[in-house]
């Protein structure tokens, strides 16, 4: 059936996006190192999910399909490399203005450099505050923001591009703040869509070994006999955490949380350099493989719902979704009619608890640094081309998570049906936006 606006439920939506978190990080996915009582509670209190997966296992690319819902055989941006979105791509903020929301976005963009085409305010958002690149993102203390298309000073000052020595103002402060006067504005006016992708815990080690993960306080992991670095990666989490718990908080002084979904998810796994040890952590819990790696612990990542009163308390779904779901899921929920060329299903009816006549679509991967690889997932099938070899490793999900037996020689027809589902998804990259045009 079509669903029309006046069927819609039309929600408040709040996307939450962590940077470089793995799959294990949070108490409510296993962990026992890092304190996250908020976004525990948030996971009582609404939906996780066990088999949600980034776009992509690299930051520009995952972000990319997020905004356009297509996977990377589709989109634009399929690397690592600052390529701004043209006008011709379609995002979420464009579906969710054209419906009648109030947009924005809060945080971290990487998808259009100053003066670009693909700035958040040509887009699709009526309002942004943060910064445009991954470059300026490596700094917690920038010397400035983007207040829409303009500079904006911080207290800070710079020693040196990405480095600062006066540290005043950190940038998920910042971005709270910002974020709870959004509520207070939006809370009279239209539907609002506020997509917060936050930068922590991402690490910054261009300074040097003793400045990275660059937290104001490492709190209660001050006297842990662990690492400075793996310190501030515990304190950089629980810090996002409590920021998460301030917006949750801040929804229902406003009298905005029976209406809003929040979504909290991270934009890929975690990362192996700046002297945090994954290991350690268990960073990507009981899954193979980290930042860069197209095994699960590369790309499947947190993902939380709440809602009260429409996304039911305690529930542990393992339907498999993806980034580019999310486009039409949140077009279900604003009732828009809008034609888009998406890879993604809506899981609306899934967050609602509700049976979802929709089976997943075959989730597709590619990632170019280290290699030119590709990923594809049908059903509980996965399978990992390594096209510099040519090698097929074949994975059933089902039975091994971890993905230690390779049954690409036992399952051969299997096998060769996953590298044709493989090679149909992909259509050729723009020119330039690969690194060797793959």
């Amino acid at each position: 059936m079509t669903q029309t606006p006046s069927d819609a439920l039309r929600p408040n939506i709040v996307l939450v996006m962590a940077d470089d978190l793995g799959y294990g990080e949070l108490g409510c996915y296993g962990s026992d190192k890092v304190s996250t009582p908020r976004l525990d509670q948030m996971a009582r209190e609404g939906m996780r999910f066990t088999q949600a997966y980034s776009g992509n296992t690299l930051c520009a690319p995952a972000r990319c399909t997020l905004m356009t819902g297509q996977h990377t055989g589709h989109c634009l941006v399929r690397a690592n490399i600052e390529i701004p979105l043209r006008p011709k791509d379609k995002t979420i903020g464009e579906i969710l203005k054209n419906a009648g929301y109030s947009t924005a976005i809060i945080g971290k963009w990487g998808l259009g450099k100053e003066g670009s085409t693909g700035v958040p305010n040509k887009k699709g958002f009526d309002f942004f505050y943060g910064v445009l690149t991954h470059m300026q993102a490596h700094n917690y203390f920038p010397d400035f923001v983007y207040r829409n298309e303009e500079h904006e000073a911080t207290r800070n000052e710079l020693e040196k591009e990405n480095v600062a020595k006066v540290k005043v103002d950190y940038f998920p402060d910042l971005m709270t703040v910002e974020a709870n006067k959004y509520f207070e504005r939006a809370k009279d006016g239209p539907p609002f869509f506020l997509y917060l992708p936050y930068t922590l815990p991402h690490v910054n080690n261009e300074q040097d070994a003793d400045h990275q993960n660059e937290i104001p306080s490492l709190g209660i992991y001050e006297n842990k006999p662990w690492t400075h670095a793996n310190k501030g990666h515990a304190a950089m989490i629980t810090y996002l955490d409590t920021a998460v718990g301030h917006l949750i908080d801040k929804l229902k002084e406003q009298g905005l949380d029976k209406n809003t979904l929040v979504i909290f998810t991270a934009d890929n796994g975690p990362l192996i350099v700046g002297g945090v040890d994954p290991v350690f952590f268990k960073s990507s819990g009981e899954l193979r493989g980290y930042k860069r790696d197209l095994y699960e612990g590369g790309m499947r990542v947190p993902m939380i719902a709440w809602w009260p009163g429409h996304v039911p308390g305690g529930v542990v779904s393992d339907r498999p979704n993806a980034f580019w779901d999310l486009m039409p899921t949140f077009a279900v929920l604003a009732g828009s009619n809008e034609a888009m060329e998406t890879d993604g299903v809506s899981i609306a009816p899934d967050l609602m608890g509700k049976s979802n006549a929709q089976p997943p679509k075959l989730m597709y991967w590619e990632v170019h640094e280290g290699g030119f690889k590709q990923a594809a997932r049908v059903g509980d099938w996965k399978a990992i081309l390594h096209r510099d070899t040519g090698k097929l490793e074949l994975f059933d999900l089902a039975t091994d998570v971890r993905e230690q037996h390779d049954l690409a020689k036992d399952k051969a027809d299997v096998a060769a049906q996953m590298r044709a589902y493989i090679s149909e998804a992909r259509t050729p990259p723009v020119p330039g936006t690969t690194p060797n045009n793959e």
